[in-house]
C-alpha cells in the first residue's frame, strides 16, 4: 500500500453489458494505476489457467500477478467442477481485497459466475458476502467488478457503473477470436 492510498477514497466501479472491452476497460484502469504506483492485482473468475491470455503475459512483465481461477465457459466443465472452482476463488478474492495491500483489485467476470443459474453456487460463491466485501473494504483500496448481467444491488453500492452494450460485432460475420484481440 502507498502513502498516497492511505489519505485516498476508493472507489468501486462496475463493467457490465453484452457489449465486448469490459476486461478491456479494467485492465486499462490498471495500467493507469501501475503508472501512478499504485498495487494492482487481478482476479479472474470464469478463464483458465489452462490458456495464455496476451494481457496476462504484459501484466506480468510489468510485475502485476493477474490469476484465472475459474475452468472456462460453464458449457465447457461439469457443474460440479464449476462449483469447486469457484469454492476456491472467492476465499482468494476476499482477501486480495480485504488485506489492504493493494490499491486496485479487479474482480474480473464475477457478474458472470453471480448470474449462473444452471446450477446452485450461492453456497460456494455467496452473493451476501460480495455485498459485504464491498460495503466493507479498505476504505483506500479501489474495487473493479466485471461481466455481463451485473445485479442492481452491486450496481446501486457501485460509484461507477459502464454498461456496455453492442452496435456491430464482427462475431456475428463469423469471424473467430482473434489472437491479440480476444486473448
Amino acid at each position: 500500500m502507498s502513502k498516497e492510498s492511505q489519505k485516498r477514497q476508493g472507489l468501486t466501479l462496475v463493467y457490465t453489458g453484452n457489449g465486448k472491452g469490459k476486461t478491456t476497460s479494467a485492465l486499462g484502469l490498471a495500467l493507469r494505476g501501475i503508472g501512478r504506483g499504485f498495487k494492482v492485482k487481478i482476479l479472474q473468475f470464469i478463464k483458465s489457467p489452462e490458456r495464455t491470455y496476451g494481457e496476462q503475459i504484459a501484466l506480468e512483465k510489468l510485475g502485476v500477478e493477474m490469476v484465472q481461477l475459474g475452468i472456462g465457459f460453464t458449457w465447457t466443465k461439469t457443474p460440479e467442477e464449476h462449483r469447486e472452482a469457484l469454492r476456491k476463488a472467492w476465499p482468494k478474492a476476499k482477501e486480495a481485497v480485504m488485506s489492504g495491500e493493494y490499491d486496485l483489485v479487479i474482480l474480473d467476470e464475477l457478474n458472470n459466475a453471480l448470474a449462473i443459474d444452471k446450477f446452485p453456487i450461492d453456497d460456494v460463491l455467496p452473493y451476501s458476502e460480495v455485498i459485504d466485501l464491498i460495503e466493507n473494504k479498505p476504505s483506500h483500496v479501489h474495487l473493479v467488478i466485471t461481466g455481463r448481467s451485473a445485479k442492481q444491488e452491486i450496481k446501486e453500492l457501485a460509484d461507477l457503473v459502464s454498461v456496455i452494450e453492442p452496435e456491430k460485432h464482427y462475431y456475428n460475420e463469423g469471424i473467430p477470436a482473434v489472437k491479440g484481440i480476444e486473448f
